[in-house]
């Protein structure tokens, strides 16, 4: 229908020509561009993927429609074969429907170009290429011309006889053109001249921005290497040798292409080291404020106000050498920023210099080898949560370090049950980070049978729950018999629309009506629940399993699941922990109320064992991040996630409702540190400030692996990777808030009241 419609379109807009005068003046002008985009194809492949029987359909239409459109124009000017057509795509697709990251299937697309000025096609004996798409379209014996996107704007401008666009970095592709040679060799050194000219601006720009003794020229295209590279090839253009003329040309425009890149990133070592001075700085400044507030590591020591003035004129001094630096070099605005905000860090981190005296006094009265081996393993822990964003099976790896976690503290000895479901329980999230990204194999029955292992086991945990009687309540009875009830129709659902879908009769209007109830619910069901540790937790699961069984499609619906039990489990573990290191009695779990957690004035200071609390919640945190697939690649989501909710294609609908699949994992790790936090007096001030030690570090790393080349998930994936851990403290502290809303609250309902005569 819409590629019916486009033609109907085309035709109309040719038909209205012949009564609009302007309209016909326009299209009758020489050198006339119609552009047209074929949205269809994407739209049909996001929502059938490209295997499809539909998708091939549309594609028969589509191609009908391209004939009946290139006949429309050739028709309205008179056959008089001075149109030239060219066919391409922006992008290609993966067979799960989804692009942007660097697969040939993806990044490979079509580029056919016929008419005035283009040449015929080559007929060739053989030609190697490392896919298979000649023999798939069965033109092995026609000579295939691979050219970069950029190269298509050049193309065009030349087969209309315009000039190349101003900024464009693309090479003409003269095997296209059907024309003389030494029109190929003036129309390339045009483009030569074209592209040195942008090379010239940009060196200019940035000579006039540099002191001109710092200034580093780019010296394999000096001035004088320009003219003569230009003379060389005017003199063979004069002579008649186009071959050697247009050779000369590449050579210069691939100079030049360097050259840009180079003066582009010209200032990014002098900025990089600023920004990498700022984060040490900052992260050395936050460690110290630890050290300070939250351990007794360090005595209170009196600062001389002489000394402090010294320093901070001192620091002034050098802001000021830095800002008149920069404002003689006429720097952007933002340098200012990256330059001078070092100043004020490492002047908070001078300032704190007693400190830093006392805690080195303390740290080498400790044993040597102790202290390298805690560097060490903070060192390598935190190079796997790095690892874990390119390559999801790092995060196996440290799951199966943490399984061994009770061997290696001997907490085995005093607690085998949990310390045998924290091992296993381990392994078996170990397997989640293995698996292929969700969405490219839809497993709908093993969703069903997660809704049924879930009812299973919100069955037995309220049976153990709830067998002392004296914490047994009717009304709490209904709010778990409510969420078990939306679970099993989240079940329902998901298996009756996928058959509903998969036999082509669309979304049932009763299945959208569920899910988005079911959607409304789960967040004000927990809130009617007992506000008991185990109880309250177990609430948050059942809610938010039925939302995210919705949204699943394949194996990831076991993963909160198992996250979940994981979660539980630690939080026994921890009591474990604070026994085993004696710094405080053990609770009775089972009976803590989050409503009488821990006063401010009972917080502990920090132990070292915190640290590895910190950073087992900031793995956990990444595991749900990265668990199923990577968040930071819009490639890793599969469409058909939300069909239980809508089948319409709308984006910002659609991405709410995967944002919210993302997010329900984070929740059930907050909400289980939640509990942990307030168990071990542990303050919510401390533990954010370990958290945005381990993210500065982190940040570190990915600010100096953010690229600006390769295909659109390499650049993007980086950019969002840096963006990620950034925001991780920000985003900790609004899982923190989300957390204690989700814990600690309690909705109390309007009871009946009982009369009695």
């Amino acid at each position: 229908q819409i590629n019916i419609l486009i033609v109907y379109s085309v035709q109309s807009f040719f038909n209205s020509s012949r009564s609009n005068q302007t309209l016909f003046s326009a299209l009758n002008e020489e050198k006339v561009v119609l552009f047209l985009h074929l949205l269809g194809i994407d739209t049909n492949g996001h929502a059938h993927r490209p295997n499809s029987r539909e998708y091939k359909e549309n594609i028969k239409k589509v191609d009908e429609g391209v004939k009946e459109i290139a006949s429309m124009i050739d028709n309205f000017y008179g056959n008089d074969g001075k149109t030239a057509f060219i066919l391409t795509s922006d992008h290609g697709m993966t067979d799960w429907g989804t692009h942007g990251a660097g697969h040939p299937s993806e990044t490979l697309t079509p580029l056919i170009v016929w008419g005035a000025g283009v040449n015929y096609p080559q007929k060739v004996a053989s030609q190697k290429f490392e896919d298979n798409f000649l023999k798939e379209w069965k033109l092995e014996n026609l000579k295939r011309l691979d050219v970069n996107q950029a190269d298509v704007a050049p193309l065009m401008a030349s087969l209309i006889g315009v000039p190349f666009p101003l900024n464009s970095v693309g090479t003409l592709p003269l095997e296209y053109l059907n024309n003389s040679a030494h029109f190929k060799a003036e129309s390339m050194f045009t483009n030569a001249v074209q592209i040195v000219e942008q090379f010239k601006v940009k060196m200019s720009q940035k000579k006039e921005t540099t002191l001109s003794f710092l200034f580093t020229p780019f010296k394999p295209l000096s001035e004088s290497e320009q003219i003569n590279y230009l003379k060389k090839a005017r003199l063979y253009i004069q002579q008649q040798k186009y071959n050697e003329a247009i050779s000369l040309c590449k050579t210069l425009i691939n100079l030049a292409l360097e050259g840009l890149s180079y003066y582009h990133t010209y200032d990014r070592l002098f900025l990089g080291l600023s920004i990498a001075m700022s984060f040490v700085g900052w992260t050395t400044y936050v460690i110290l404020v630890i050290i300070k507030t939250h351990t007794d590591l360090t005595k209170a020591v009196q600062t001389n106000n002489k000394e402090s003035t010294v320093l901070f004129y001192g620091f002034a001094f050098v802001g000021m050498i830095i800002a008149f630096f920069l404002l003689i070099q006429a720097c952007p605005w933002t340098y200012y920023i990256y330059c001078l905000l070092p100043v004020p860090v490492w002047y908070a981190v001078v300032k704190e210099l007693p400190v830093i005296q006392d805690l080195a006094t303390n740290l080498l009265s400790l044993n040597v080898v102790q202290s390298v081996g805690f560097i060490f393993i903070c060192t390598l822990g935190i190079e796997i949560l790095v690892f874990s964003f390119f390559y999801r099976s790092a995060l196996t790896l440290g799951l199966f370090v943490f399984a061994g976690w009770p061997v290696i503290t001997q907490l085995w000895v005093q607690a085998k049950t949990n310390a045998s479901i924290w091992t296993l329980l381990c392994m078996l999230l170990a397997i989640f980070p293995l698996m292929p990204v969700v969405g490219r194999e839809p497993n709908i029955p093993l969703v069903i049978a997660t809704g049924l292992l879930t009812l299973m086991i919100s069955c037995f945990s309220l049976a153990c729950l709830f067998k002392n009687k004296k914490y047994r309540n009717n009304e709490d009875l209904k709010v778990y018999f409510y969420q078990m009830l939306s679970i099993a129709l989240s079940t329902y659902v998901v298996s009756s629309t996928h058959d509903s879908l998969k036999n082509k009769q669309g979304l049932p209007v009763l299945n959208q009506v569920i899910s988005w109830m079911t959607l409304v619910s789960s967040s004000v069901l927990p809130l009617l629940s007992p506000t008991f540790l185990f109880q309250r937790l177990l609430s948050i699961l059942l809610s938010l399993m039925s939302t995210y069984l919705l949204l699943s499609t394949g194996y990831e619906a076991l993963f909160p699941l198992v996250l979940s039990g994981l979660m539980f489990v630690w939080i026994n573990m921890e009591q474990e922990a604070l026994q085993h290191y004696g710094l405080s009695l053990k609770p009775k779990l089972a009976v803590f109320n989050f409503t009488c957690a821990t006063d401010i004035t009972q917080f502990r200071q920090l132990h070292l064992d915190d640290v590895r609390r910190s950073y087992f919640f900031v793995f956990f945190i990444v595991t749900a991040f990265f668990g199923t697939g990577n968040i930071a690649s819009v490639n890793s989501f599969d469409p058909a996630s939300v069909y239980c909710f809508l089948t319409v294609f709308s984006p910002f609908m659609m991405g709410s409702l995967l944002l919210l699949k993302v997010v329900i994992p984070f929740v059930l790790v907050s909400c289980a540190f939640e509990a942990i936090q307030v168990t071990t007096q542990l303050s919510s001030k401390s533990l954010l400030l370990l958290v945005l030690v381990i993210s500065d570090i982190m940040a570190l790393h990915f600010f100096f692996l953010v690229k600006d080349y390769g295909s659109w998930l390499d650049i993007g994936t980086s950019i969002s990777h840096y963006v990620l851990v950034m925001s991780l403290t920000i985003f900790m502290m609004l899982m923190n808030g989300l957390a204690q809303l989700l814990t600690t609250h309690r909705f109390q309902l309007p009871r009946r009241t009982k009369h009695h005569s």
